[in-house]
């Protein structure tokens, strides 16, 4: 089953995550920053790394630079609440899989999810 890290420095969301992932099947890790989740990526493999690209310390966009250019085996999904339609094709450009506006809900992020881990790259 693949190993999902979900990066949200707000805890309800990755409980969220957490539990909608964990349901059906996936092992789910969590970070709360951009740096807590380097050390997680560098430490263990992970199929996919969720992030929000608003975060303290080291945010999203220089968490999905970091993988890119260390780790581009792992694929990664963005979620913000300032996604913009201008904005999604940037993040896309950086190395983002996806992207997904906050509030996620379960109905779309687990079809999401499925459709990142099965693409191929």
């Amino acid at each position: 089953m693949p190993t999902i890290l979900v990066v949200d420095d707000d805890p309800d969301a990755r409980r969220t995550f957490r539990r909608a992932l964990e349901d059906v099947g996936y092992l789910v890790v969590e970070a709360a920053d951009g740096r807590e989740a380097w050390k997680a990526v560098v430490d263990r493999f992970f199929d996919l790394v969720i992030l929000d690209l608003s975060m303290p310390e080291e945010d999203g966009i220089e968490l999905i630079c970091s993988i890119r250019t260390e780790l581009p085996h792992v694929k990664v999904l963005a979620v913000s609440e300032f996604l913009g339609g201008a904005f999604l094709p940037a993040v896309k450009h950086l190395g983002a899989a996806s992207c997904l506006h906050k509030p996620v809900m379960e109905d779309v992020l687990l079809p999401e999810v499925c459709k990142v881990l099965a693409a191929h790259g």
